[in-house]
C-alpha cells in the first residue's frame, strides 16, 4: 500500500466520521481523547523512542499548558486562542529550565529525575491558590471560531485532530534531516554523536522542549474541551500511561503514537465496561486486567504495534539525489612543513592507574602514522585524548599549531579531526546512507525552523549526495539503502570510515579499521588510505595486523602499558628489541 494513500484515507476517515449522524457523540468524544493523548505520546516517541531519554513527567507539561490558559481566560478575560501562545511559552520555558538539569543525567538517573520533578509539579498544582488548589479552575470558556462556540464534540473534533495531524507532520519533518539524524544518534550515547560535531546537550534540550510543547498543546486543548482543570489528570499515573502509549504504539515511530494512544484509551474504556460485567462490582479489577493485557500485548509485539502495520506499507528507503550542489571542500596546505598533530607529554590517570604515561609523538601532513601495542597499551585512550572525549591529566595536544586539549569533541571535529571506533558505533536501524550522512553534520547549515517548515531540502540533498560519494569511494554502493545493522562487522567498519570521510577531515583517526576484513578488503582499504595520503590527508591508525601496518605506514609509535617504548619507520620497529619483548616476551 502506498503510504500517501493510507494517510489520505486516515484523514478522510477523521473528516467523515463526525459528520455521520448515526455515530454517537460519546464515540466522537472518545476519539477526541485519543487525539489529546496522541499529542503527548508523540513527544514521548521523539524523546524516548528516538532520542533515548525516558521521561515519566510529560503529564506535568500538559498541566502547565492547561493551567496557563485556564487562568488567563477565567481571571483576565483572554480569548482561548490568545492563550495558546502563552500556554506553549509556559510549557516550553519550564521544559527549558528543567531540561538544562535533566538532560545532563544519564542511565537510570534520567528517568528517576523526570519522576522526581513530575511528582513535585503535580503536588505544586494542588497547593497554589491562583490555580484553585485541588479544586482547580472551572468555568473555562470553550474554543470559538467566527463567534461560534465549539461546545459540541463533533465541532471540536476537527480542531483536536487538525492539531494532531499538524504536529505529526512537523515532527516527521524534524526527524527527516540533519537535526533528526543528530537526535537518532543520541540513542547510542553521546561519544559517536559528538565526534561528528553534534552538540549532544543542545540536541537533547531541543527534543525535550519540543516534546513539552506538544504536551502543552494537548493541555491547552484539554482545558477548553473539558472546561475545568484540576491536578488529577497531570499526575504520575497519567505520565506512566502516556509512556505506555508511546511504547505500545512503537517507541520509535511518530504515527505509532496515534496507534498507541488509540489502543490504550479504547482498552481502558472497554475494560471499565467489561470487567464489572464479568467479575462484578465488589472488586475493582480494571487496573489489574489493564496491566495484564498490556504485558501480553508487549510480549506479542515487543517493538510496538506500528512496525507490524508499517510492513503493509510500501515504504522505500531514502536514496541520494542524482544531482545536488557539491559541498565546499576543506583546503589542505600540502606545502607547510610543520606537523599537523603534536602530543607533548600527554598523561591520563584514573586514580592510581596511569593509562597514558607522558606520551609524545607527531603526525606530519600527508603522513600515515600507526599507533601499535599489545592489548591494554593505551591506544584507544590516546585517541580519546586527541578527540577531546577524555580530558588530559597533564601534557598538551596541538592540532595545526593550536592547542586543542581542554576543548570539547565538537570543537575538535570542527577543526577537521574525524575518527572511527574500536567498537563500531553505527545506528543499526538507519540505512548506510543515513549513517554516513551523519558524518557531514557540520557541513550542513539548515536550522530547526527551516527543518520544521521543510525549507532544508536543498541542504539535505547536498549532504545525502556527499554521503553517497563517500560510500562509493569505499566500495559499498550496493549496500547504500540497506540497514547498517544488516551488514557484516567488517563492512560496518568500512561504513564508519565513509562516515568519517564525509566530514571532509584533514586528520583521520582509525581505530582497528582492518579488523574483520578479508584479505582483498584489506588491500582495498590500504589503497584507499594511500590515495588519501596522496591527496594531503593525514592518518593516525591503531591496528593489530602487522602485515597491514608495515606495508602502509610512514612512521610507527609503539605503546606498552601506556608508555611509549619505540618510535620510527617500519623497518626499524620490526627489529626493535623493546617491541619484540613487548609482543613476544623476553625469552622469545
Amino acid at each position: 500500500m502506498n503510504p500517501r494513500h493510507v494517510f489520505l484515507a486516515f484523514v478522510g476517515f477523521l473528516v467523515v466520521v463526525p459528520l455521520m449522524p448515526f455515530v454517537p457523540v460519546f464515540w466522537i468524544g472518545l476519539m477526541g481523547n485519543v487525539g489529546l493523548a496522541a499529542l503527548v505520546a508523540m513527544g514521548l516517541v521523539l524523546l524516548t523512542g528516538v532520542g533515548g531519554m525516558t521521561s515519566f513527567g510529560q503529564a506535568a507539561f500538559c498541566g502547565f499548558g492547561a493551567y496557563a490558559t485556564a487562568v488567563l481566560t477565567t481571571r483576565y478575560g483572554w480569548s482561548p486562542w490568545a492563550g495558546l501562545p502563552v500556554s506553549l511559552a509556559v510549557s516550553g520555558a519550564v521544559a527549558w529550565v528543567l531540561g538544562l538539569i535533566t538532560v545532563r543525567l544519564s542511565g537510570h538517573f534520567l528517568p528517576l529525575g523526570t519522576l522526581a520533578w513530575g511528582l513535585s509539579l503535580y503536588y505544586l498544582f494542588g497547593k497554589i491558590e491562583l490555580l484553585g488548589r485541588h479544586d482547580g479552575v472551572s468555568g473555562i470558556p470553550p474554543l470559538a471560531i467566527a463567534g461560534h462556540a465549539l461546545t459540541d464534540p463533533r465541532a471540536v473534533h476537527f480542531v483536536i485532530w487538525g492539531a494532531v495531524i499538524g504536529a505529526a507532520i512537523l515532527t516527521t519533518h524534524l526527524l527527516d534531516g540533519r537535526i533528526g539524524r543528530g537526535i537518532r544518534a543520541l540513542r547510542k550515547g553521546q561519544i559517536a554523536a559528538e565526534a561528528f560535531g553534534i552538540d549532544a546537550s543542545r540536541t537533547k534540550l531541543v527534543v525535550f522542549v519540543w516534546a513539552a510543547l506538544l504536551a502543552g498543546l494537548s493541555g491547552w486543548l484539554y482545558a477548553h474541551v473539558q472546561r475545568t482543570v484540576t491536578p488529577s489528570p497531570f499526575g504520575l499515573n497519567a505520565g506512566i500511561e502516556y509512556l505506555f502509549m508511546a511504547v505500545v504504539g512503537g517507541s520509535g515511530q511518530i504515527w505509532g503514537a496515534v496507534v498507541g494512544a488509540g489502543l490504550v484509551t479504547l482498552l481502558k474504556e472497554a475494560l471499565q465496561r467489561l470487567v464489572p460485567a464479568v467479575f462484578g462490582t465488589s472488586m475493582q479489577l480494571e487496573g489489574v486486567v489493564f496491566g495484564l493485557v498490556l504485558v501480553v500485548l508487549l510480549q506479542v509485539a515487543r517493538d510496538g504495534v506500528w512496525p507490524h502495520l508499517a510492513k503493509l506499507l510500501d515504504q522505500r528507503p531514502k536514496t541520494p539525489p542524482e544531482t545536488a550542489d557539491p559541498l565546499v571542500r576543506r583546503t589542505i596546505d600540502r606545502a607547510r612543513k610543520t606537523p599537523l598533530l603534536v602530543l607533548e607529554a600527554a598523561r591520563k590517570q584514573y586514580g592510581g592507574l596511569t593509562a597514558v604515561n607522558d606520551v609524545s609523538f607527531k603526525v606530519g601532513r600527508g603522513e600515515i602514522v600507526a599507533l601499535i601495542g599489545p592489548n591494554g597499551a593505551g591506544k584507544s585512550t590516546t585517541f580519546n585524548l586527541i578527540t577531546g572525549v577524555t580530558r588530559l591529566t597533564a601534557g598538551r595536544v596541538a592540532f595545526d599549531g593550536a592547542t586543542i586539549s581542554g576543548t570539547g569533541p565538537q570543537a575538535i571535529a570542527g577543526r577537521g579531526v574525524a575518527r572511527t571506533f574500536q567498537h563500531v558505533k553505527l545506528e543499526p536501524e538507519m540505512t548506510v546512507l543515513e549513517n554516513v550522512a551523519m558524518g557531514a553534520h557540520l557541513r550542513g547549515r539548515a536550522g530547526l525552523l527551516a527543518t520544521l517548515l521543510r525549507l532544508d531540502r536543498r541542504d539535505e540533498a547536498r549532504l545525502l549526495r556527499e554521503a553517497a560519494i563517500q560510500i562509493e569511494r569505499v566500495g559499498l554502493s550496493e549496500h547504500m539503502t540497506k540497514p547498517a545493522g544488516s551488514l557484516a562487522l567488517g563492512q560496518q567498519r568500512v561504513v564508519e570510515i565513509a562516515r568519517a570521510l564525509a566530514m571532509d577531515p584533514e586528520l583521520l583517526l582509525l581505530d582497528e579499521p582492518a579488523a574483520g576484513l578479508r584479505h582483498f578488503e584489506k588491500e582495498a582499504l590500504a589503497e584507499l588510505l594511500k590515495k588519501l595520503r596522496a591527496e594531503g590527508m593525514s592518518v593516525l591508525l591503531v591496528e593489530h595486523d602487522m602485515g597491514f601496518v608495515m606495508g602502509l605506514t610512514d612512521h610507527i609509535v609503539v605503546l606498552d602499558f601506556g608508555t611509549k617504548i619505540a618510535e620510527g619507520p617500519p623497518e626499524v620497529i620490526k627489529t626493535h628489541p623493546a617491541v619484540l619483548e613487548a609482543y613476544l616476551g623476553g625469552a622469545a
